[in-house]
């Protein structure tokens, strides 16, 4: 009270002398400012005295838990910031004073919606070092000539910073903060838990302060409980033993924080969560009777907690209606819904942290850590199923969720996508990259149990390869596999790493750990050793996805007969049945011809695997080869059997032509660089050498048409499913028909298995 009667008396004294009447103004602005605010209560320790107090959240259509419109809490009154010179540095101090360690982004234009009530500041300026906002340089607070419609939003980084304090300095509002702590945990208390991995059940602790504290379940509610369980990806939560832990707290006084939690069950983030009453802690360390809160969190089908030692295989199909398609570990990908035996995709329009959330938990993993917009994890293929969707967060499936099916305007440029928070199975901490010139590559190295005690070593190289590497890199949360080596001398790893600890490793590819592969066992062999022979890897964000058009092909679909005398060229690339070795020159071969268009889908460029420098000149065709075999062309009868084949190298690759917006960048001529750009697509017209299946000796019937991008899996692609086409064909002898031409994975299993003998879109790469 001392300082506001001195203010009061400073302000009498002015008025009456009249003296520097630019004093008078700021000091009856700072009068009215402050008069309310701090009649009750003093500043908060760390709070720079004489400055508007306020406090802030992140509010608004969020596609993450740690991004938002930014609210302030001043007078009573929630309101907004404006963009005028907004800048990073005032998202710094923004994402700072909300307990993040740093900001990634801001946006202008009420990207997250527009706010209600008073916009509080306008023209911020910030140098990025400011403890709150309130200090930094502005019109004054409540001065601002804005709209909602320029609303200032921002992105916070997932970190926060070690031993931030929350301080809440709204004792008469706290229902309408988010929740600003350092860390939050599940910490398996019984001896049953602690050794199960994930952990499923235990006390709810949040560190405040670098100190860990449980909270007080006077106020608990299964809304709570439920985005506990969503943060540490599990899809619900279920009843537990209460005895047992209250028999627990008594034997071990427990640390309460200061506050209860207000969930609604759909937060993606404790932080999310508005901050309930502060809780009367006794001096004895109860809480008015409470015990700490304890969840017992349900895993989703794809995990199982399991012993410290011995890993069950954690991967199984998804779900039916649902699916993750091009991402790269585990809980992320594209959103494909299926709908009259059909899969297609979901256009971002509305796309929200709600609608994400929903299809997480569907597939069995926690809420959404982040909902993706503009395919960026691939564009889809096939319809676009759902528009527009809006969920209430509590649906068991997205396809109960409000939408619109009308898709018009929305492309697989605007596909939706997510990441999902999934358990913690420790997989990354039985793994390491070695030697490499980044964290993205090195020597494979892993933890195996000899002789009774953990130690590290290496993996044997013999057969290594891109699926392998795959796994690898997934495992360690590094992407896509860009590379996989079979010699590392030129990285040196640790030396007590050396010797082979696994060996005959061979993954199908959807492995969430190497650990899941075919493997030797105990039984190491390895022909040429470890050390400079161990597998490596390197590894990347993102990578590329040739999908091939199947109307083009079955709107190009023709037979032609070709004297022998013109094939000479491919005759030499094998691009003719074996029978042709032994025909005259003069004689006719029969062939089914066709134009291919191959799309890339993905995120990265496609790009041979072998350096210009390895590439082979073909005098005949006079052109490069970079690849030994791009794409297998087979007639199959309907039991399975190949009846007839095409081979066929990749004459080059190039952009043939793009989508709109998107220019060429690989040219075949003159020796140029060879690749597909994204959101470009290579054509193979039918009328070019070795675009066929040679069919002379097929007889009249029905057979099943398929083509096989990337056989070899020699390039890594962000989804090999997709990479077979197939169509039902009907050849009478004189004329041929193409028809239900489809990419893999594109339609049900039920529909696929009615093409007979081809009950998967899998190829076998071994």
């Amino acid at each position: 009270m001392n300082a506001w009667v001195t203010l009061s008396a400073l302000y009498t004294t002015m008025l009456a002398v009249r003296l520097l009447p630019c004093c008078f103004t700021i000091l009856l602005g700072l009068l009215e400012l402050c008069k309310a605010q701090y009649e009750h209560q003093g500043y908060p320790q760390g709070y720079p005295q004489g400055y508007p107090e306020i406090q802030l959240r992140l509010a608004g259509d969020k596609r993450k838990h740690n991004e938002g419109r930014v609210e302030v809490f001043y007078n009573g009154e929630w309101g907004t910031v404006c963009d005028d010179d907004f800048s990073i540095h005032s998202a710094q101090v923004v994402c700072r004073e909300l307990g993040y360690l740093e900001a990634v982004s801001w946006s202008p234009s009420s990207k997250y919606g527009k706010g209600e009530g008073r916009i509080w500041f306008d023209n911020v300026q910030c140098t990025g070092k400011e403890k709150t906002l309130a200090l930094c340089t502005s019109n004054g607070i409540g001065v601002s000539d804005c709209k909602h419609t320029e609303d200032v939003g921002v992105v916070c980084s997932d970190k926060r910073i070690p031993g931030f304090k929350f301080i809440n300095t709204i004792a008469n509002n706290m229902e309408s903060l988010n929740i600003q702590v350092e860390d939050v945990r599940i910490r398996a208390i019984l001896s049953s838990y602690r050794k199960r991995i994930p952990v499923t059940e235990g006390y709810v602790e949040v560190k405040d302060g670098g100190k860990w504290k449980q909270i007080c379940d006077m106020e608990w509610t299964k809304h709570n409980s439920r985005v506990i369980c969503g943060m540490f990806g599990f899809p619900g939560e279920r009843k537990y033993n209460a005895r047992v832990y209250k028999m627990f707290a008594r034997r071990r006084k427990p640390s309460y924080w200061d506050y209860s939690v207000n969930c609604t069950g759909n937060e993606a983030h404790l932080s999310s969560c508005k901050l309930g009453q502060t809780m009367a802690v006794k001096a004895n360390s109860t809480c008015g009777g409470g015990t700490p809160v304890v969840v017992s969190c349900v895993p989703g089908r794809a995990f199982s907690p399991t012993p410290m030692t011995g890993f069950r295989k954690a991967f199984r199909q998804e779900q039916p209606l649902v699916r993750l398609r091009g991402g790269a570990i585990v809980g992320e990908g594209r959103v494909e819904v299926l709908k009259n035996g059909e899969w297609g995709t979901i256009c971002d329009d509305n796309w929200s942290l709600l609608s994400a959330t929903v299809v997480c938990r569907e597939l069995g993993f926690g809420s959404a850590k982040e909902a993706l917009s503009g395919s960026r994890l691939g564009q889809g293929m096939g319809p676009v199923h759902m528009n527009e969707v809006e969920c209430s967060g509590f649906e068991k499936s997205i396809t109960e969720c409000f939408f619109n099916k009308e898709s018009l305007g929305c492309s697989h440029e605007e596909d939706a996508s997510v990441r999902c928070n999934v358990p913690a199975m420790g997989f990354q901490e039985r793994l390491r990259l070695s030697g490499g010139r980044n964290p993205y590559e090195g020597r494979v190295e892993v933890l195996a149990e000899r002789n009774g005690s953990l130690v590290w070593g290496t993996v044997c190289s013999d057969g290594w390869s891109t699926m392998e590497a795959m796994v690898t890199c997934r495992q360690l949360g590094l992407g896509f596999a860009s590379n996989a080596f079979q010699e590392t001398w030129y990285w040196p790893g640790e030396v007590s790493a050396d010797p082979v600890v696994m060996s005959g490793v061979r993954c199908s590819g959807t492995e969430i750990s190497l650990s899941h592969c075919l493997h030797h066992g105990d039984h190491l062999t390895c022909p040429k050793g470890g050390g400079r022979n161990a597998a490596g890897v390197s590894c990347s964000e993102t990578a590329p996805d040739l999908v091939l058009n199947p109307q083009i092909v079955e709107q190009t679909t023709y037979m032609e007969d070709r004297p022998m005398f013109m094939l000479q060229c491919a005759y030499e690339e094998n691009c003719l049945s074996t029978t042709s070795s032994v025909t005259p020159a003069n004689s006719v071969r029969r062939l089914l011809r066709f134009s291919s268009q191959i799309h890339n889908n993905g995120q990265s460029d496609f790009r041979p695997k072998a350096g210009r420098h390895s590439w082979v000149w073909h005098d005949c065709h006079r052109h490069y080869h970079s690849m030994e075999v791009f794409t297998h062309y087979d007639l199959l009868s309907l039991n399975g059997t190949k009846v007839a084949e095409g081979h066929k190298a990749s004459f080059c690759l190039e952009d043939t032509d793009c989508d709109e917006g998107i220019e060429k960048k690989y040219e075949c001529a003159n020796f140029g660089e060879q690749g597909i750009t994204v959101g470009c697509f290579d054509t193979y017209r039918h009328d070019i050498d070795c675009q066929w299946v040679d069919i002379t000796d097929v007889k009249p019937g029905d057979y099943i048409f398929q083509v096989v991008i990337n056989p070899n899996y020699e390039v890594p692609e962000s989804d090999y499913s997709n990479n077979i086409m197939k169509c039902r064909c009907r050849y009478d002898g004189h004329r041929i028909w193409m028809y239900s031409c489809h990419n893999g994975g594109s339609l049900s299993t039920e529909t696929e298995q009615s093409f007979p003998g081809l009950l998967n879109n899998q190829v076998t790469h071994r």
